[in-house]
């Protein structure tokens, strides 16, 4: 996958998961979830090319 077609792609996710599920009370808080949910999303979520495990087991 691309970079450009990647950003777009976990643009919906954010979207999709993240922005749709809370009620932001804060500009603060809004950067604080988006860190906690690119924490997660990124490395511990399960990936097709590794064979839907997390790239978290696969780094040394």
């Amino acid at each position: 996958m691309s970079p450009d077609l990647e950003g777009r792609v976990n643009n919906g996710s954010i979207r999709r998961v993240l922005l749709s599920a809370y009620d932001f009370r804060s500009l603060e808080e809004v950067r604080l979830r988006t860190t906690e949910w690119m924490y997660n999303y990124n490395p511990l979520r399960p990936h097709k090319a590794l064979g839907y495990r997390p790239p978290v087991l696969i780094q040394p």
